[in-house]
């Protein structure tokens, strides 16, 4: 691995060692430097370099949020009355546990969030409730996602 311009120049064996732990983060660290033809300690060192550089931010479990109850996904673009309030927005949306995503945008929205509620009902009352009362919010446009199509990691 070479870091050039803090672009990260990943080679063939850090490419196999990632799509291995990206295909499931629990494969055991000697079953891939058995199939990638190296020591378990290389494996080690590596992913350290790896996550040192900061390409690798840890590994977590994806639950199924169905499992739990919550069937609606919803993307909401919130407009805001003053750019400066961006800032004071981001810091109320973070205390919504509904709130799984946030990002600043250009076009017609300030902010666009996505979130995940029980159902319908859900929905609206978090809407109404938490982030429409949010200071500094003038309106928000809510799309209901009915089912995703499409969801991986960029490809290495």
């Amino acid at each position: 691995m070479k870091i050039v311009n803090q672009n990260i120049q990943i080679d063939g064996i850090d490419k196999k060692i990632l799509r291995a732990l990206m295909t499931d983060a629990r494969t055991p660290i000697l079953e891939i430097a058995r199939s990638v033809g190296i020591s378990g300690a290389a494996i080690h060192q590596r992913l350290r370099k790896l996550e040192k550089s900061g390409l690798i931010s840890g590994s977590k479990f994806v639950l199924n949020p169905k499992v739990l109850g919550y069937t609606t996904m919803a993307f909401i673009g919130i407009y805001l009355d003053k750019a400066v309030s961006n800032p004071e927005t981001v810091k109320q949306l973070k205390k919504i546990p509904e709130v799984l995503e946030c990002h600043y945008t250009t076009g017609h929205w300030s902010v666009f969030i996505k979130i995940l509620c029980k159902d319908n009902e859900h929905l609206m009352h978090v809407l109404n409730r938490d982030i429409q009362s949010i200071t500094g919010v003038s309106r928000t446009e809510t799309f209901i996602s009915l089912d995703q199509q499409i969801e991986r990691q960029i490809k290495i």
